[in-house]
């Protein structure tokens, strides 16, 4: 610590309580400026958090909802999708953070309460950061912030999947609804002309019972189209954001099928998904916090500046002080180290990633294909067949050429295999948006999706 000794007898040397006071008010003048300046600027937001839109209000589901209006209504109104949002707008308080210079120190002492003899000091301590701190502490909030908007980019590409999924889901159950009631129709049908045999007595009373007995299992599978329908339109509302309004129509059709891009195209998109992104940006961020620690290695120095009076000498002190701490113990090894492995941690996880989403789109891909050839396979040939037998058993029935049992026989045949057709084209929405939710909506089908 250097000491200088002011001259009492000069006029324009320090003397007493009073200049000493000034001196130090305009210090701490000095230090407010800047402080004020730094706080209006972090209270500042980089982005403008709006409020979230209800489904209700600038939303509002009218007239008939189409698949592109549900992807937009859930991009504005899906809870997850708005909590991302707010975290990716958190991430900027980290960037205006780490920007930020280390605050000075103001220190009082007093030496001696006896107003004769005692010595009083004002200093002034300021942190100075070397080793590029600050440049690295900003970097890995950077970096930090770009990993948030990435995660925001795959949830939206995840939500839009799944509101592709229910959806087409929605379209299929009221399709199931719409075949449980033409069941229903044909099984009284059935019935009907059944009792009229019977009272004809052209069959036995046990047909009418069978046809009883058929019609009341149909009534069975209605109930459940009508629960299945319910659900459906849950899921999609709660994708929404809405929890209490009642969809309107949906306007779509689920027999058109989505095309996808040959397996090798798919391939290729692997790289530019978001998943794969989110994974190199973590790569980079625990890249920049190594770089944070090395910089730590170097030590700061603090600069101190400051006045002693002395009531006995009846003279001021300037003190100079420069202090800088000895790395004879801690250099900041352990946290180093552990920064190294998390970054070999996140190159590892990358390569897992990149190897897992090119299995993933390989086995949706299939998947999709699979079922395209069952949905075609059901509508060209299952599906007429079914309908051809069945509407020759009832006719040959009616003329007495067929018995009940084999006219049960062919309906269910039929009904099993229009159900079975309705599943096959919800497992191809299904299959086709698991592509596009790990892609990243990439894909012509997820384009073709969002303008639809």
């Amino acid at each position: 610590m250097f000491k200088g000794i002011f001259d009492q007898t000069k006029p324009d040397s320090w003397g007493g309580h009073g200049r000493v006071s000034e001196t130090v008010s305009v210090v701490l003048a000095l230090l407010a400026l800047p402080g004020a300046a730094l706080a209006q600027e972090a209270v500042r937001p980089a982005h403008a958090i709006s409020s979230t839109a209800s489904l209700s209000s600038s939303t509002s589901v009218t007239g008939v909802l189409s698949l592109s209006k549900a992807i937009a209504i859930a991009m504005e109104s899906n809870p997850e999708v708005a909590a991302a949002t707010r975290q990716y707008e958190a991430t900027e308080g980290q960037v205006i953070q780490g920007r930020t210079r280390p605050n000075p120190e103001l220190a009082y002492s007093l030496e001696d309460t006896r107003s004769q003899t005692r010595t009083q000091t004002w200093q002034l301590n300021l942190p100075i950061e070397l080793g590029g701190k600050r440049a690295a502490r900003t970097k890995a909030a950077e970096k930090a912030r770009e990993q948030a908007q990435a995660e925001l980019t795959e949830l939206k590409a995840t939500v839009r999947a799944n509101v592709v999924a229910a959806y087409f889901d929605a379209l299929t159950a009221k399709e199931r609804l719409s075949l449980a009631k033409d069941s229903i129709d044909l099984a009284k049908s059935s019935t009907d002309t059944v009792s009229k045999r019977v009272s004809a007595g052209k069959v036995s009373p046990v047909e009418e019972t069978k046809a009883k007995v058929a019609e009341a299992g149909v009534r069975v599978e209605l109930a459940q189209a009508v629960s299945e329908e319910r659900n459906a339109l849950t899921r999609l509302s709660a994708l929404l954001g809405n929890t209490g309004m009642p969809l309107p129509a949906l306007d779509g059709k689920a027999d058109v099928l989505p095309v996808l891009p040959s397996l090798a195209d798919l391939q290729s998109l692997v790289s530019a998904s978001p998943a794969i992104a989110r994974a190199r940006l973590e790569v980079e961020r625990r890249h920049a916090l190594t770089e944070l620690e090395q910089s730590k290695k170097v030590p700061d120095v603090t600069v101190s500046v400051g006045v002693q009076r002395s009531n006995e000498t009846q003279r001021n002190v300037a003190l100079i002080g420069l202090s800088v701490p000895l790395p004879m113990f801690d250099r900041n090894q352990g946290n180093l180290l552990e920064a190294l492995k998390l970054e070999d941690k996140a190159r590892e996880d990358l390569q897992a990633a990149i190897v897992r989403l090119h299995s993933e789109v390989t086995q949706a891909r299939e998947r999709s294909a699979s079922i395209a050839v069952e949905v075609q396979s059901l509508e060209r040939e299952v599906l007429p067949g079914a309908k051809s037998a069945y509407d020759a058993a009832t006719v040959g029935f009616e003329n007495g050429k067929f018995n009940f049992l084999e006219v049960l026989d062919a309906q269910r045949t039929y009904l099993s295999a229009k159900s079975q057709y309705l599943k096959a084209l919800a497992e191809a929405h299904r299959a086709a948006s698991d592509v596009d939710r790990l892609l990243g909506g990439v894909t012509p089908a997820g384009q073709a999706s969002t303008l639809n």
